[in-house]
């Protein structure tokens, strides 16, 4: 009887062990792994697979560790699909904290969808993605996709780590392809990650990666890719759009670009050429017509968001985004050329990465990169930039979405890398001028106009069309300083021809001054206090980057209450820095009328991390002194 009871433990047992999979267990985690990270990557997995320059296999296997909800991003269980691009194998299987399954997920589970809302002639790009909800954490995620296309002129870069708080115990890349294609590699930020080349030979190339450690976010980082480990991967034959290429240096990409890729794709109806036409009228200056054809454009068509590489590289006809009202990046963009093209002012279609932190084309790595597109017009020795996706902005304004950064410039004779504009530090300009007072009870009343001009413009100029509920949030958080804040009026000018904007705003509050007795006391800076303040980040590692300067001045007339006197003054001051400049001045132009200045400068650049807690000192200061109060004595 005891015999038979210890076999059958022992049969439970070897069941329970062989229904788990000891590797998904995630109580084998190592501390170090788990320490500020929200998912743990057990293994990702990259085997590329190049066939021939029009043939590329991707299979993909990825084992995720979720250890909390801010953790699910990082499962990335997402292919995208279109006529080129066909998702043979996509599956995922769940595993709970002793990895005991507990879900299999197959190809008809995954969400289906469109890659773009809005557009029918995008209806054949489409992505595949999980959309999971946990009923526990941890869980284990095994995701397994295989993707076949001929687009063999992109391949994905690796990255064995792309996010902040996500460790990796092992991330592997495996790559084969023929000796005959030219196939190229770049890697970047290898120094301090434990990446072993365990292959690199004519026709295949390997990469391991183990144990790197989770990251925490740090503020004023440079952008991801300029700090993770990474490979860019290319070939020199390569396939797109159905059109083989051949491209060592970037002037050939772009001939090859302009020929293969862009030819044909400019046609217009000969109504809209007569319309683009008679729009200029007899006007000579290419930037005079070239700013009518633009204003033309952001009447007529509309932006759908749909991204470069998804959807296809080559941009749909003109006379269809004419046709339809509507278009992606590379639709408008080339719609915008080609009515250009008919009013005989040139210009290019140009490739680059769109967004707010700064990321350029590598330059000394000639391949497909990018994922916007945007116009340049030959002006002199420089180009205007049109962003053909707006229908806001002004005419070659940049703004902080495109600007100096490098591009790629695809002309008929030829690609060239480019720089975009340099908004300078003492461009990027506010200036607020403007008044107020503080009655007897403290309360607050002021008029305050403000200029911004430069990057600063692209920060305001959105504020003109937002709800006025979302307005008047906005400047409760501008204005979070004062308590009981009451927007009076708000009215905007828009200088386009200047890329000027103005803000009049009429505010109030009741209490702002603090009345004790007989003294009120009061933050003589109302209306531009310095925002937020800088965490203080020990043992930093990540360098410091200021993307963009700016030049703040104030001068604000203070009308005191009367049959008060002034009691303390705070003193003028002034701070200067490898980051910046600060300065205040109280000028007293009378017994109830002062005069506040206040003038910031800050810098853009790039400082190692132990030049932070200087810079957080010196924003820490400019805080302190912005945040200054006077008091004043009620007359006896």
């Amino acid at each position: 009887m005891i015999f038979k009871y210890i076999s059958f433990l022992f049969l439970f047992f070897t069941s329970f062990i062989f229904a788990q999979k000891i590797e998904y267990n995630s109580l084998n985690i190592s501390d170090s792994l788990k320490e500020n990270a929200n998912a743990v990557v057990r293994l990702n997995q990259i085997d590329i697979i190049i066939a021939s320059q029009r043939s590329m296999n991707i299979i993909t296997k990825r084992v995720v560790t979720v250890l909390n909800e801010k953790g699910l991003s990082a499962i990335d269980a997402i292919e995208s699909y279109d006529k080129r691009t066909n998702i043979r194998n996509i599956e995922a299987t769940v595993y709970d904290i002793l990895g005991k399954e507990i879900k299999k997920i197959k190809r008809k589970d995954f969400k289906d969808q469109s890659a773009v809302d809005g557009g029918t002639l995008f209806s054949d790009n489409r992505y595949l993605y999980l959309d999971y909800t946990p009923i526990q954490y941890p869980f284990t995620i095994v995701f397994d996709s295989e993707i076949e296309t001929s687009t063999t002129a992109f391949i994905p870069q690796w990255y064995p780590l792309n996010n902040y708080f996500v460790s990796v115990e092992k991330s592997v890349l495996n790559v084969k392809y023929p000796d005959n294609l030219g196939f190229k590699k770049m890697e970047f930020n290898f120094s301090n990650s434990k990446i072993d080349k365990t292959i690199d030979t004519a026709t295949q190339l390997s990469y391991t990666a183990t144990n790197i450690l989770a990251q925490k976010q740090e503020d004023y980082s440079p952008v991801n890719s300029s700090i993770f480990p990474k490979v860019m991967m290319g070939l020199e034959l390569f396939h797109l759009e159905g059109v083989d290429g051949n491209a060592k240096t970037w002037k050939e990409f772009g001939q090859w670009y302009s020929d293969k890729i862009l030819s044909g794709t400019g046609i217009l109806s000969d109504e809209t050429k007569m319309k683009a036409k008679a729009l200029v009228g007899d006007e000579k200056d290419p930037i005079k017509k070239a700013k009518l054809i633009y204003n033309f454009v952001q009447q007529k068509v509309r932006y759908i968001s749909i991204q470069v590489g998804i959807g296809g590289w080559k941009p749909m006809l003109a006379s269809d985004v004419d046709r339809l009202g509507y278009g992606d990046c590379k639709a408008l963009t080339n719609y915008t050329k080609a009515l250009l093209d008919v009013v005989s002012v040139p210009s290019y279609y140009t490739i680059l990465y769109g967004d707010r932190k700064k990321l350029s084309i590598q330059s000394d790595f000639v391949s497909m990169q990018g994922n916007h597109v945007i116009l340049s017009i030959p002006n002199g020795n420089n180009y205007i930039w049109l962003e053909c996706t707006s229908q806001d902005d002004p005419f070659g304004y940049q703004g902080t979405f495109t600007d100096d950064r490098e591009v790629l410039v695809i002309k008929p004779d030829g690609g060239e890398i480019v720089r975009t504009k340099i908004y300078e530090d003492k461009d990027n300009s506010q200036i607020s001028k403007g008044n107020y007072s503080v009655s007897e009870t403290g309360d607050f009343s002021g008029k305050i106009t403000i200029v911004s001009e430069g990057s600063q413009y692209s920060q305001k100029a959105p504020i003109e069309n937002v709800q006025p509920t979302d307005k008047e949030a906005h400047y409760k958080r501008y204005w979070s300083n004062i308590n009981n804040l009451k927007i009076d009026k708000i009215t905007f000018s828009n200088d386009k021809e200047n890329v000027r904007f103005t803000e009049n705003a009429e505010i109030s509050a009741v209490n702002y001054g603090n009345v004790s007795g007989n003294k009120i006391m009061f933050v003589v800076n109302g209306y531009n206090q310095m925002g937020g303040t800088v965490k203080r980040i020990r043992n930093r590692n990540n360098p410091l980057e200021i993307q963009r300067g700016y030049s703040d001045t104030d001068e604000v007339t203070i009308a005191l209450p009367s049959g008060f006197s002034v009691e303390f003054l705070p003193n003028n001051f002034e701070l200067k820095s490898k980051f910046g400049e600060y300065k205040t001045e109280i000028v007293k132009k009378d017994n109830n009328n002062l005069v506040y200045k206040r003038s910031v400068f800050l810098k853009k650049g790039l400082y190692s991390s132990k030049e932070y807690d200087e810079y957080r000192l010196f924003i820490e200061q400019i805080s302190k002194n912005d945040n200054a109060k006077i008091i004043l004595t009620q007359n006896q």
